[in-house]
């Protein structure tokens, strides 16, 4: 007498049933994080974005206390006051800026990498000590060291010209501790293995630890540029002449000749918004990636 085998059919539905259960608080939050998400870019992008519409507003329309978000007569008035005035060279300020904050910006990386390299491979006397009072250093404001590098900078006659604001900053705690971090999470392994086949200390650095840096490079690079781009304190002080100044010096002196021309402050604020966007889309991936394996090892 033959039995009947019974099928399978109602669990199959039950699973069915619990997997699209499982499912909807998945697609729930997945909605709730988006939706987060979404609130918090417009927060962060409705400045920029009327910092833009208030650059193409007539000097009025600036001004007025009602909020628009798109301009009703839009005008490049702002830009042509600006960029058509020979005593405010935005260009000139933009330039010197783009000079000093990239000359910064390199000199931090290669000073930097050398230090933290030395802090994380190498073994010489002090080397516990040296690195406790570099990172004591960060808890020193920088406006204490204001008249210091002042007068430095006033002996060696580099006051009113782009050097005052590029070789006072060319070295920091920061980014010693930043690319020290990093290279310790670089596998010896490597570093040996390039031992092995005759190359030096130097020239492992170089041609090994360098190239696996390169996000850690990139990040340390952008944030110096920034540093150095967005300083105002320091270019009022040692820069004089306005054709010496740097661009957030510069359109300071926007406000104070013409008592707050808000559509003279936007459109000297997106220009100089402009590069910093650009350099930083073409970056982020590095920065990104140098920032989640920089870590905190050591």
């Amino acid at each position: 007498m033959s039995t009947a085998t019974p099928t399978r059919e109602p669990d199959t539905e039950r699973r069915d049933d619990h997997s699209g259960s499982a499912g909807s608080p998945a697609k729930l939050r997945r909605i709730l994080q988006y939706g987060v998400l979404g609130v918090l870019t417009l927060l962060f992008i409705s400045p920029l974005v009327y910092m833009l519409s208030t650059a193409f507003k007539t000097t009025g329309d600036a001004a007025s206390p009602d909020p628009q978000w798109i301009p009703s007569d839009p005008t490049t008035q702002a830009f042509d006051a600006i960029l058509g005035n020979d005593g405010t060279p935005v260009v000139r300020w933009l330039v010197n800026s783009l000079v000093a904050a990239g000359l910064q910006s390199l000199l931090i990386v290669a000073t930097a990498a050398l230090a933290g390299y030395a802090l994380a491979r190498m073994d010489f006397a002090g080397k516990k000590w040296i690195f406790g009072i570099i990172i004591g250093t960060l808890f020193i404001p920088p406006v204490i060291l204001l008249i210091p590098n002042y007068l430095i900078t006033s002996r060696i006659g580099w006051l009113d010209t782009l050097a005052a604001v590029i070789v006072p900053g060319a070295a920091g705690a920061f980014g010693v501790f930043f690319m020290r971090q990093f290279f310790l999470g670089i596998p010896p392994e490597l570093e040996e293995a390039a031992a092995m086949d005759g190359a030096g200390r130097f020239r492992t650095f170089l041609t090994v630890v360098l190239p696996l840096s390169r996000p850690a490079l990139v990040t340390l690079g952008m944030l110096s540029f920034l540093t150095n781009w967005n300083d105002f304190l320091w270019p009022v002080y040692v820069l004089f002449s306005p054709e010496s100044q740097t661009l957030p010096a510069g359109l300071a002196t926007l406000q104070n000749a013409n008592a707050v021309r808000y559509d003279l402050l936007m459109a000297g604020a997106v220009i100089a918004s402009v590069p910093v966007l650009v350099l930083y889309a073409a970056a982020q991936r590095f920065v990104v990636e140098g920032v989640s394996r920089a870590g905190l090892k050591g």
